[in-house]
């Protein structure tokens, strides 16, 4: 993929940035601490905490594989099982993705074993279902959310990590968030970095319980809503 160069965010852990789009993977500000505090402690903590232990979840852009491996390691930390569903129309080639560096950041407190876990994620075939720890499978759909189709009431959590609104602004209109939506299951979370005021307006009117939280570093707000 000639549209993508790497870059080391302000925590020091890797992005890209589309140069078509002139977009980043992640915040500027740091990629795995953006990761961390949008999808994990406000997505991922608040399924726990209704206290499931069958977790169903969709993630909107598999992109760099981050959110996917912050899941896997949470879930094993706290026993539980997860069946990760994730969408990418372009996904990363392997020379991208082995420059990446957030095994070795992770490794320090997570152990060596994070090493092929992230591997395991990136080399699983895409369009069938991956069984990538006893408790963790991931299916990884080569596929763009325009055209997806989701079952109806399926998932717990919906990590949205779409390209920004101002960038890719088909991916956020009504039709799309009502779909996605409609994948929820009552008391489902949706989890996003965005805090745009038409997105949480359509939200609302998908029927969603909508919370503005204090965003991650270096951005004011993002958006967690409840069905």
């Amino acid at each position: 993929m000639s549209d993508v160069t790497l870059f080391e965010t302000k925590d020091g852990s890797s992005s890209l940035l589309h140069t078509e789009l002139n977009e980043t993977y992640h915040s500027t500000h740091g990629a795995l601490q953006e990761s961390i505090y949008v999808f994990i402690e406000r997505g991922f903590a608040e399924v726990l905490n209704q206290g499931k232990k069958q977790i169903s979840i969709l993630e909107i852009g598999f992109g760099t594989g981050l959110n996917a491996l912050l899941t896997l390691l949470e879930a094993q930390r706290n026993q539980v099982n997860v069946s990760y569903e994730t969408l990418e129309a372009y996904p990363l080639p392997p020379e991208i993705v082995t420059k990446l560096n957030y095994t070795q950041l992770l490794a320090a407190n997570e152990g060596p074993t994070v090493f092929p876990l992230f591997e395991s994620l990136h080399s699983a075939s895409w369009n069938e279902p991956n069984h990538i720890q006893p408790n963790f499978t991931l299916l990884k759909r080569n596929e763009d959310l325009l055209q997806a189709t989701f079952e109806k009431e399926k998932f717990d959590l919906v990590y949205y990590d779409a390209f920004a609104p101002d960038k890719q602004p088909h991916l956020w209109e009504f039709p799309i968030l009502e779909k996605v939506v409609s994948a929820l299951k009552p008391g489902g979370v949706f989890v996003t970095y965005s805090a745009k005021g038409q997105l949480r307006r359509d939200l609302i009117s998908l029927g969603l319980t909508v919370k503005k939280l204090p965003g991650p570093p270096g951005k004011r707000e993002m958006i967690q809503a409840i069905k």
